[in-house]
């Protein structure tokens, strides 16, 4: 099959109304192709092979659970609201959070236990989160969703995101894409108000050839323009790289880059990069998975100087004392 390349000066050219937006979670399989990638990519020799495993696991728990969990969807006059401000059409920071997230975590802890993957480590982890009160959870919760690097547990924050993972992407899977406003602030989902991870080029049907962004928290997708910025929305100053062997000469490594299925793309505007997949070369390509997998071309980038435009939320780092 051949991929029809879009380029971005013919994109802004055509009716914007005839590239779809957004793409939902699809309910069904979005944490199973999830686990799925998370196990092929930790078979393949990963230096985190497993970590890898383990969120796999979690993976597949969150999809156990999303079957049978339904959080109240927001009224009418909430989406209006949200809608006339051009607000994300549920925000994941707010006051009035359903407590149900937090029986979520229970039910993900006792797939990750039913699945057999803890360690004496993990075990003390799993427990320690079950005795933590409602409060000390939501505030940990607060922290996730607001980027308080400082506040934030680096060991439980998976497991944590993951339970608010499953109850915004089941809101998003049920939500009327219609209803879902334009924002002013690139970079940020208009669904649910957190920051997408990596993006992807897609292939087939009415995605052919455009790139996505997934969203950290509720796996909605939101078309961003390609050779643009997606988290300061520039259009200058755009780089890619790729991983090779540091022994490649220029032209080695720009034939590494054009044929890389994962590249980081960097903004020098910004200062930031964010990884960006082609589905061509990796039809099996994760956005969530993939970006968790590919430490070295993290360090790759932190070593040129740039910074991650979001964490994974699966993977948080340890904060010095200078940071906190």
């Amino acid at each position: 099959m051949v991929q029809r390349i879009v380029e971005a000066a013919r994109i802004e050219s055509l009716d914007p109304s005839a590239i779809p937006r957004l793409r939902s979670p699809e309910r069904a399989t979005v944490f199973a192709a999830r686990a799925a990638r998370l196990l092929q990519l930790a078979d393949a020799g990963n230096p985190i092979a497993g970590y890898l495993r383990l969120m796999a696991a979690l993976a597949d728990a969150q999809q156990r659970v999303l079957t049978r969990f339904s959080a109240p969807m927001p009224s009418r006059e909430s989406i209006e609201l949200n809608q006339r401000h051009s607000m994300p059409i549920i925000p994941a920071l707010t006051d009035t959070r359903d407590p149900a997230w937090r029986d979520v975590l229970s039910m993900l802890l006792d797939g990750i236990e039913t699945a057999g993957a803890l360690t004496p480590a993990l075990t003390q982890l799993v427990a320690r989160l079950r005795a933590t009160d409602a409060a000390a959870l939501d505030n940990q919760a607060d922290a996730i969703l607001a980027l308080r690097f400082a506040e934030i547990d680096p060991a439980s924050a998976p497991f944590i995101a993951a339970a608010l993972q499953v109850v915004w992407t089941d809101l998003a899977s049920r939500i009327d894409t219609k209803d879902v406003p334009y924002l002013d602030a690139p970079g940020v989902c208009p669904v649910c108000g957190s920051v997408p991870v990596a993006s992807i080029v897609r292939v087939g049907g009415a995605y052919e050839g455009y790139r996505y962004v997934q969203c950290g928290l509720c796996a909605t997708e939101l078309h961003v323009v390609r050779a643009k910025c997606t988290n300061c929305d520039s259009t200058k100053g755009i780089a890619y790289h790729a991983m090779g062997s540091g022994e490649e000469s220029d032209d080695e490594k720009a034939a590494t880059a054009k044929s890389a299925p994962l590249k980081a793309e960097s903004c020098d505007e910004c200062g930031t990069y964010r990884k960006i997949g082609y589905q061509d070369k990796a039809y099996d390509f994760e956005p969530y998975a993939d970006d968790l997998a590919s430490l070295t071309l993290d360090l790759l980038m932190s070593d040129a100087g740039y910074r991650r435009a979001a964490p994974n939320p699966w993977l948080w780092p340890e904060q010095s004392e200078e940071d906190r």
